[in-house]
């Protein structure tokens, strides 16, 4: 069992969950909101506390502890994940012939929401009067496939795989036509679809798309299709504590109460005693407060500032080079305030 806590410092490092609602949800470690208490921001006493913690990485997702910091900085960080973080996607369709059954303006916004493999970091933004587009703004891709009939179709067949060739038109069907000295600077890059397999339309014999498009630099806060992640998220630190010994059949049921893994019985000399392993995979569902003799034995709460951060990319960059770009948003945000203030002061 952890050690309890003082009430003032439970308010100001907890966040408690309760039968009937959750307490200490608000910021309070203020300067003077607590006498005895100096929350003067300091950058020393900031650099020993704030420490980042990678817990899963790999291709697409990546989960780390951010700890250390307030709500409000650890929101704008998700949020410039989410829209400030800035990639490539399609903007511009040029159909030159469309005889599917899929709508232009349907077909051009299913040829945007697919994610370009494309780096940009070595892209400029595109300017808005500009309606070709150069080597250094743009990509461009090309879209040409037709049905026709399979000669070698069996006779007898009426499944359309066999009787029918491109009669799908896959993602990977989009093909990158280089402007200027684009092949030679990204000969290495692949630039295409992230994923291949994903179904824009169906043909049949004497159907037949094609369509040239223009990629550009953009970002999620002007349209979703910009944004670099499929989730970005974070939740507060699950905190279990035991505040007496349970054991027996209240252990057992203390332990299904709780995600698989939370909750472990310990055999001390021949009882199941109740223990907290790992408070982390809890998912908080405060299932235990519906047992009357179990829910004034346990202490549920948050720890206000350790956040969980999961965040998942699209594929056009990979999730730890995207937090990186997300700081860096962030420390230019806060660099032209500053300058801002400073022009104030001197106006």
């Amino acid at each position: 069992m952890a050690a309890p806590m003082n009430n003032v410092d439970e308010i100001r490092d907890r966040v408690i969950l309760g039968e009937f609602g959750i307490k200490n949800v608000h910021t309070t470690d203020y300067p003077g909101n607590y006498p005895g208490y100096d929350d003067t921001w300091d950058f020393e006493k900031f650099k020993k506390t704030f420490r980042i913690d990678i817990v899963n990485s790999d291709e697409n997702t990546l989960e780390f502890d951010m700890i250390g910091i307030d709500a409000a900085i650890a929101n704008a960080f998700r949020r410039i994940l989410l829209a400030e973080v800035p990639t490539m996607a399609i903007e511009k369709a040029f159909i030159y012939n469309n005889t599917s059954i899929i709508q232009d303006e349907i077909l051009s916004h299913r040829l945007g929401l697919v994610p370009i493999k494309a780096d940009p970091r070595l892209f400029e933004y595109r300017n808005s009067e500009d309606q070709e587009g150069t080597e250094i703004d743009t990509i461009q891709l090309q879209l040409k496939v037709k049905c026709t009939r399979n000669p070698r179709a069996p006779k007898d067949s009426s499944d359309h795989k066999e009787l029918y060739l491109n009669h799908m038109v896959y993602s990977g069907d989009i093909k990158w036509l280089p402007v200027g000295n684009q092949a030679d600077v990204f000969a290495d890059a692949k630039i295409g679809p992230v994923h291949g397999d994903i179904l824009l339309a169906q043909l049949r014999p004497g159907q037949e798309l094609d369509i040239v498009m223009h990629c550009v630099k953009g970002i999620g806060k002007d349209h979703a299709k910009f944004s670099p992640v499929a989730t970005a998220s974070y939740r507060l630190l699950p905190e279990i504590t035991l505040l007496q010994t349970i054991e027996g059949e209240q252990a057992e049921r203390l332990k299904r109460c709780f995600s698989p893994g939370v909750i472990e019985l310990e055999n001390v000399n021949g009882r199941k005693v109740a223990k907290v392993v790992n408070s982390r995979l809890d998912t908080c569902s405060r299932e235990v407060l519906r047992h009357d003799d179990l829910k004034n034995l346990v202490k549920l709460g948050r720890v206000r500032d350790h956040f969980i951060f999961s965040v998942e990319s699209t594929g056009i960059l990979p999730p730890d080079v995207l937090v990186t770009e997300a700081i860096n948003v962030l420390i230019s945000k806060c660099q032209k305030f500053l300058t801002e203030l400073d022009t104030t002061e001197m106006d």
